[in-house]
């Protein structure tokens, strides 16, 4: 398999947010490489569901040729690492990795799915993908990054991050 590019979201509410990035990012480094592109960091509220903290989110591109079920394992491994548990759906969470696209598979699996089956109705996902991706197209929906963004409804504030937290 050729090499493809994989967009990876990073989210984190819990703890010392921006450490937790930045460990969640170092442990894909060591195993996949210095990612091709890398947003800034966002801060969103939480999205549909019980969490109450805000998230600080960033996406990275990384180049594979790994089978997709490969870098998801991997990206539990690391959530895993890191203190994830999997208690409630949509809830607080140290880390969360999803993988949004691999170049332009279609994984229609139980346990993943590729591209990301919400990533269009989520502005906390778009905005970074527009930043280090614009013309990314949507294998399903045939529509670039940008193009997702214009006609999103999400209204939740996206905004980069520019604050420090205590270490």
């Amino acid at each position: 398999m050729d090499l493809q590019e994989v967009g990876v979201l990073l989210g984190t509410n819990m703890g010392n947010r921006y450490q937790n990035l930045t460990k969640a990012r170092a442990f894909l480094e060591e195993e996949w490489g210095a990612p091709l592109r890398v947003s800034a960091i966002y801060e969103t509220a939480a999205w549909g569901g019980v969490s109450v903290a805000s998230y600080l989110n960033q996406l990275l591109v990384f180049g594979s040729d790994g089978a997709a079920h490969n870098l998801l394992a991997f990206c539990l491994e690391v959530e895993a690492r890191l203190g994830r548990s999997r208690e409630l759906r949509w809830g607080d969470r140290v880390m969360d990795i999803d993988i949004l696209f691999y170049g332009q598979q279609q994984v229609q699996q139980p346990e993943l799915v590729i591209p990301h089956p919400r990533m269009a109705e989520r502005a906390f996902v778009l905005q970074p993908l527009v930043e280090v991706a614009a013309a990314w197209q949507h294998p399903v929906l045939k529509l670039s990054a940008a193009a997702l963004l214009a006609q999103c409804s999400d209204t939740l504030e996206v905004k980069i991050w520019e604050g420090e937290e205590a270490v």
